[in-house]
């Protein structure tokens, strides 16, 4: 696998263990701990993970999809076969079928390729065709495919369509030799669908090779991940489904609760994550790199801000009609690792106010108040809550449980974070289902001593520079 696909793989990217909950002095409000939320899976569109894998005929396609099925063992997998949605040969069709060009896009039926794919995507069950490669038509009995996590799609031609593309969460082109994508050509066509080898060379040369110039091989720049000699490129494979897994523990919790948003992931974001969760960082990169990271944190959590509409004249003499701010902000840090965002949002939002409030750790499970210092119209503002790290969930939730006594709707409140563990996304977004929760990843969970993993470390000690070393 070249370094540029390992690069393009980690641009793309659990548990649900309770911590306990012990809150000196706070009990948690009886109708958000007992009631369901608007936020639970039920009420929630489940739509599945769909990865698309294209590449030339015989290069691998199929192999690689059921490595990665095998694989993904502990998810439900479904695979949809591009072929299946070949156009059945009229009679006259049939009489000329060495002359058919079947990898050119006209040949599959898109259109219902489209509907079944929709279909899955929102939870119903769909009849695939069964196209038999023998007599070129559709034949009973089709094949029946429920709903799944996971939706593997795959076809030579499957990111031609930009309406298919779309549809996908992670894209794989399979890029293997043309010799030896020929050679297994000839063996699947003369052993598996009865056809002579002149035959295998004749539609080869005439249809399939230019078909891949014209059609297939332009579709590789929509790749996410190029993997180079198929099957046999093991270490590719095991690194794409260490990313789905990933992906779908992000996927899932984002899914069962509708107030949780995480940043789409890009190659510069996973950079950034590696540099500052690497402990042989420097404390200068750690801190510029994590100030980069906050900045988007802040920038997409002030995008949930409500806003007015605004017209005015541009320097043309047009109307421009654009939106206003949010005037009524202001943020709270919990001292003292959001400290180290306030200087974001103080870039992106000219004078905002900003608060304190210190919560001191009373052994793993318990939290203890220690000091507020809040605006006094803090009940008429929207609230940006600032914490780089939401681990076990206690401290998120003494803060929120003042900011509510405090009269400030739980609606105005915006939680953002650089990582959180499901543990902590769990409670929070459970016992306030009409806050919103911002992060730019979602950890594995937590170890034995409820730290966050991977995780980053002591993240105050790291970045005001207090740590042992």
């Amino acid at each position: 696998m070249s370094s540029g696909s390992v690069e393009e793989l980690l641009d793309a990217s659990i548990g649900t263990h309770f911590s306990g909950l012990r809150l000196d002095g706070l009990t948690p409000r009886k109708s958000e701990m007992e009631q369901p939320t608007t936020s639970t899976a039920d009420n929630v569109n489940r739509q599945p993970f769909v990865i698309g894998v294209a590449g030339g005929a015989a290069a691998g396609k199929t192999t690689v999809c059921d490595m990665i099925i095998e694989q993904l063992h502990d998810q439900r997998v479904v695979l949809v076969s591009q072929d299946s949605f070949y156009h059945g040969l009229t009679d006259e069709e049939l009489e000329q079928v060495y002359e058919y060009n079947f990898d050119h896009p006209d040949a599959f039926d898109t259109k219902l390729l489209l509907s079944c794919m929709e279909n899955l995507r929102h939870g119903k069950a769909v009849d695939i065709p069964n196209y038999d490669y023998k007599t070129h038509r559709n034949v009973l009995p089709k094949r029946k495919v429920n709903p799944s996590d996971v939706i593997i799609l795959e076809g030579i031609l499957v990111f031609h369509d930009p309406r298919v593309r779309d549809l996908m969460n992670m894209k794989i082109f399979v890029d293997t030799d043309a010799d030896i994508r020929l050679a297994r050509r000839i063996g699947r066509d003369t052993v598996e669908r009865g056809r002579d080898i002149k035959t295998v060379l004749d539609q080869y040369s005439k249809f399939v090779k230019p078909a891949f110039d014209d059609f297939i091989l332009p579709t590789k720049k929509y790749a996410d991940i190029i993997i180079p000699r198929g099957a046999d490129n093991h270490v590719a494979i095991d690194l794409i489904v260490q990313h789905i897994h990933t992906k779908l523990g992000q996927h899932n919790l984002c899914k069962i609760y509708s107030n949780l948003y995480v940043i789409q992931s890009t190659f510069q974001i996973r950079g950034m994550h590696t540099l500052i969760r690497d402990a042989n960082t420097t404390k200068h990169d750690f801190i510029f790199y994590a100030d980069r990271l906050i900045r988007l944190v802040v920038e997409h959590g002030l995008g949930h801000l409500p806003f007015t509409e605004k017209q005015v004249i541009t320097p043309t003499g047009s109307v421009y009609t654009g939106v206003d701010f949010c005037k009524r902000l202001c943020g709270i840090s919990v001292i003292r690792s959001g400290e180290s965002m306030e200087n974001a949002l103080r870039a992106c939002c000219k004078g905002v106010k900003i608060g304190k409030i210190l919560i001191h750790r009373e052994g793993d499970n318990g939290q203890q108040l220690i000091y507020e210092n809040l605006p006094k119209d803090i009940s008429d503002r929207h609230v940006l809550l600032l914490d780089p790290i939401l681990g076990t969930g206690n401290s998120a939730f003494q803060a929120i449980s003042l900011l509510l006594r405090k009269g400030v709707p739980e609606s105005n409140i915006i939680f953002l974070n650089l990582i959180s563990a499901p543990q902590g996304i769990h409670v929070v977004c459970k016992n306030f289902p009409r806050l919103k929760i911002v992060t730019s990843e979602i950890e594995t969970g937590l170890n034995e001593d409820w730290r966050v993993v991977p995780g980053m470390g002591e993240f105050g000690d790291r970045y005001f520079g207090t740590d042992d070393d």
